[in-house]
């Protein structure tokens, strides 16, 4: 099992690309199967996740093509609405090819994901809401199992609010008979990257974005070509990154407009950002400033950064206060930092983190995908040698993160 190796203590600065957004990849790939016609995909990335998806749509007899950062899908040939627990088990978005299925075949059977070390992540919403457009589901040995004719419009209200199901709901939407309001919905990037694609792809949606979304089903979508949006919790990462070492890095083919609330947290830790169109400039002064943050849907400060939050905390000036209200089981990775030398104290779902003056390097291992992120982020400032361990996790969600590391002065290497 592959380890990362990193030498604390080197300054980063220089450029590297971003990557585009796994988060907007996975639903939008998905959207494939609502169509007979090919659609072509711009700037996905090389993950393990999108390597799983991808095999998924091809046992249901999807035509996939690949060449580096562009995916061709043809699923003119779908004939096998099934996801199987092999391959959902290792990928909670599998789920997302439910609403779609369901909307194209009029039949999908889709494993139950399986258990999530950060919490519990439930799909009652997405069954809640095929029922309410028509579809007859049945939970029976692991599996969801939904059919009907043809789903039908109707208004949805969500009673979380719930990324991956307003997805799943907006794609099922899409061909369904009159208009479908999902209410409550989720207004993250991600969730407006996934509407243009559809509608380039002949869908009429409206309101993505904000928390309430009109689609009005069409008979048939046809094909398109669709640039996946860039990853703006890889550009809080490596922003963090740069900060805790006090570096000057310039990241492109990102957006400061998906980061608000990280940029005003790194600002009020002492950094001056720099926006433009397509990239973001960061210098950090040699010693950061505590920054206490609490997490909530967007456009509030994002669960999936507050370790690497946590993990800049931890060398900064003062005393900050991390409130997740999102994952029940999201500070996991204090442990770990506390093995590096971190002065954490948790409180339910409140963590209280004193800053100090050094960490030592140490072995640590990852329990997550931003759980590994925050371990590489403390391992960057660290004296000496950390070693982490199980950094699958990482590869499912940073495209080459050893490599692109490096490129700004990390010294840091994997170890097969």
């Amino acid at each position: 099992m592959d380890k990362l190796l990193i030498e604390g203590g080197a300054r980063l600065s220089g450029e590297v690309a971003i990557s585009g957004a796994k988060n907007a990849a996975l639903p939008i790939l998905c959207a494939a199967l609502l169509t007979a016609e090919p659609v072509t995909f711009t700037n996905v990335p090389q993950l393990k996740d999108i390597g799983t998806l991808l095999a998924l749509l091809g046992q249901m007899g999807v035509k996939v093509e690949r060449a580096g950062d562009t995916v061709t899908l043809d699923a003119s040939g779908l004939n096998n609405p099934v996801a199987p627990y092999e391959m959902v088990k290792t990928m909670r978005a599998s789920i997302l090819v439910l609403g779609p299925l369901v909307a194209r075949c009029g039949e999908a059977r889709v494993s139950l994901p399986g258990g999530c070390a950060i919490g519990a992540r439930p799909v009652d919403q997405h069954i809640k809401g095929l029922q309410a457009m028509g579809a007859e589901v049945r939970v029976e040995h692991g599996y969801v199992h939904a059919t009907v004719p043809r789903l039908k419009g109707a208004r949805l209200f969500t009673d979380m609010v719930t990324v991956t199901g307003t997805e799943n709901l907006m794609m099922a939407a899409a061909l369904a008979d009159g208009e479908t309001v999902i209410e409550n919905a989720a207004r993250e990037p991600e969730v407006v990257d996934l509407a243009n694609c559809l509608v380039a792809m002949g869908a009429q949606i409206s309101g993505a974005g904000s928390d309430v979304i009109r689609i009005r089903g069409v008979e048939r979508l046809h094909g398109a070509t669709h640039r996946i949006m860039p990853d703006r919790i890889e550009t809080g990462t490596y922003l963090c990154a740069a900060a805790v070492t006090g570096g000057s890095v310039r990241l492109t083919g990102t957006s400061s407009c998906y980061l608000d609330a990280v940029i005003d947290k790194l600002m009020d830790a002492g950094c001056e950002v720099v926006s433009e169109r397509d990239a973001i400039s960061l210098s950090a002064p040699a010693r950061l400033n505590a920054v206490s943050l609490r997490t909530a849907p967007y456009p509030a400060f994002p669960t999936d950064m507050q370790a690497q939050f946590m993990a800049i905390n931890c060398v900064a000036n003062g005393v900050a206060m991390i409130r997740e209200t999102i994952f029940e089981n999201r500070f996991m990775h204090a442990v770990e930092l506390q093995r590096l030398g971190a002065d954490i104290r948790i409180d339910g779902n409140t963590a209280v983190v004193q800053g100090v003056a050094r960490l030592e390097g140490a072995t640590v291992m990852a329990t997550d995908l931003r759980a590994s992120a925050s371990l590489v982020v403390a391992g960057l400032v660290a004296e000496g040698e950390t070693t982490i361990e199980r950094i699958y996790h990482l590869d499912r969600g940073y495209e080459r993160l050893e490599d692109k590391l490096a490129a700004l002065g990390a010294k840091v290497r994997r170890l097969t």
